[in-house]
């Protein structure tokens, strides 16, 4: 396994009488992408402000390599702290080239030295027929590849994103984000990208780090967090769920829709998170009707009804009409149980 290269540890920040961030811990390893996953205000940009040292924390630590960045009286200044950040809005120069965007971080270079690094980290992202253009010439992807190129031009240990994606267009979206991910992948970086689209976090990281209302509430594997989220809120934040009260008994929980298995919950009253593909339709199972349904272009996404609770499900084929009664089934590895809280 990887040693990290940048560690989180126990970070909090307060503005006034308001908790932005809560005891935050994560690692950023060499190579690796991490999505940093979060509702708009939950504290992300605020956790990344603190780790470029753009705001100092309140309490906990970080560090990057054996070197304490911030922490009980220390603090390194963004400039010394080897570690690279592409704003939202690019932040890009526009008084000047694309050259010089991405020449500015190594002033302390030799000018042959400075050419030859921004050139190839601008060849890097494919815009180096592009050196001598300014900004308002270029697309928003190639701002951003701009952005990119001059962030890594002084080779940081770490690089953090702020909502890389959020000014393009969504066709542009998938052609960026892979010009971006094969580029952090060949310079070694540690990377944090900082987003609140579940898709595009789940496309892009090897690891997830999932945050509520300033405190990180899950870490791990895209696919781990998805199937195995660790609370409601951490299922919420990867997508569509139905929430389905239940009675936990003998390690089943038994929902209005069928049955789930539940080892190692205590008995009693608890609630079932089901995703939109963690039920089918026929037989054996429960029945219920058909009230509502929608087309979704690689879907179809129906509602059923059975005694008041809904259930949402996604068919691959056409659904049944409105108010059929079918046959549901729930299936346990795309669905999760919390016991009630309190």
């Amino acid at each position: 396994m990887s040693s990290a290269i940048l560690t989180v540890d126990a970070v909090s920040k307060r503005y006034g009488g308001k908790l932005a961030v809560e005891a935050a811990s994560l690692r950023l390893e060499p190579g690796k992408v991490t999505a940093l996953l979060g509702p708009s205000g939950c504290g992300k940009s605020t956790l990344l402000r603190l780790i470029a040292g753009l705001d100092h924390p309140d309490a906990g630590t970080i560090t990057l390599g054996d070197r304490i960045l911030a922490g009980p009286g220390m603090f390194t200044p963004p400039e010394t702290r080897g570690v690279g950040l592409v704003f939202q809005d690019f932040a890009l120069f526009p008084h000047l080239s694309v050259f010089d965007n991405v020449a500015y971080g190594l002033r302390n270079a030799s000018r042959s030295e400075r050419r030859a690094t921004a050139l190839r980290n601008l060849d890097a992202v494919r815009l180096a027929d592009r050196a001598d253009a300014f900004p308002h010439m270029l697309s928003g992807g190639q701002q951003q590849r701009v952005a990119l190129a001059r962030a890594l031009a002084p080779k940081p240990a770490a690089l953090l994103l702020d909502e890389p994606f959020s000014g393009l267009d969504a066709h542009l979206k998938s052609e960026v984000r892979a010009d971006l991910l094969a580029t952090l992948r060949a310079a070694g970086a540690a990377a944090l990208v900082v987003t609140h689209d579940s898709a595009e976090a789940m496309l892009m990281a090897d690891n997830l780090v999932l945050m509520v209302a300033g405190r990180i509430v899950q870490t791990g594997a895209p696919r781990d967090c998805y199937r195995r989220p660790a609370t409601p809120e951490a299922a919420r934040l990867l997508g569509e769920i139905s929430q389905l009260p239940c009675q936990v008994s003998d390690g089943v929980a038994r929902t209005m829709f069928g049955d789930l298995p539940t080892p190692g919950l205590p008995d009693g009253p608890a609630q079932a998170a089901v995703r939109p593909e963690g039920a089918s339709l026929g037989g054996p199972g429960v029945r219920a009707e058909v009230v509502a349904h929608g087309f979704g272009g690689a879907f179809h996404e129906i509602e059923l009804d059975r005694e008041g609770q809904r259930l949402r499900l996604r068919l691959a084929t056409a659904p049944p009409p409105l108010g059929a009664t079918v046959d549901v089934r729930l299936d346990p590895m795309h669905a999760a149980v919390f016991p009630m809280r309190g």
